[in-house]
């Protein structure tokens, strides 16, 4: 269990409070509209209606007491970017800012995040590639050059093993799971034949991944 302070409580910050509080998560939320703290306080038990442009009110949070901290400030990003500096001179463990664009992702770098969220670009390329690619069920973007993808098992690789079918060395992929009628295997040995119906999630070069998914996955018409 963590404690997370989450500061503006839009759309966003309301998904991701409860989504942490599912996951056993102490959430106190802080947004200066009292209409949205009135709205949230049935939902979270910690709930605190106050101005975090000002240092004292931050302050009086004892903030160095979160595991982290997350700005999810829409639509004010100077307000986004003093917090975050705010949070990090009061002395917070780690600091998450949601940015809108990369010129706000740099600023908020620059001023002490640890982690900068891009919702809107991390859906949309998501979604671009599952639209695009027929049998890629999801990725995760690890960084600029390496990702997690979840995808179907050519159909010329049913009836092989891993050890037959080489993804790594030919394709540079390393399969971390095997799905296979909802049900997962971990780490799956080089003795393990694909079936029809397979899915694989793996990890590697994501320039890598896409063109075999070019290569063995049918586009979308």
């Amino acid at each position: 269990m963590k404690s997370i302070l989450l500061i503006g409580v839009g759309q966003f910050g309301e998904i991701l409070g409860e989504k942490l509080m599912n996951m056993g998560d102490q959430v106190m939320i802080v947004d200066k509209d009292e209409n949205i703290i009135n709205r949230l306080a049935p939902k979270f038990s910690n709930a605190v209606i106050a101005n975090c442009m000002n240092a004292d009110n931050l302050k009086a949070l004892d903030i160095p007491s979160y595991d982290a901290c997350v700005v999810t400030i829409a639509d004010d990003f100077q307000s986004s970017l003093e917090i975050t500096s705010i949070l990090k001179d009061l002395g917070a463990n780690y600091v998450v800012s949601k940015a809108n664009t990369d010129i706000q992702r740099k600023f908020l770098f620059r001023v002490g995040a640890d982690e900068v969220i891009y919702p809107n670009r991390d859906v949309a390329e998501k979604l671009a590639v599952k639209l695009n690619f027929e049998k890629v069920y999801d990725y995760i973007e690890l960084d600029s050059t390496y990702s997690i993808f979840e995808i179907a098992v050519p159909d010329k690789w049913i009836g092989k093993s891993i050890m037959e079918a080489n993804p790594r060395a030919v394709y540079g992929l390393n399969i971390l799971t095997l799905k296979r009628d909802n049900q997962i295997t971990p780490s799956p040995t080089a003795d393990t034949v694909f079936e029809s119906g397979d899915n694989m999630v793996v990890f590697g070069n994501t320039e890598k991944i896409i063109e075999f998914t070019n290569k063995f996955t049918n586009k979308k018409k």
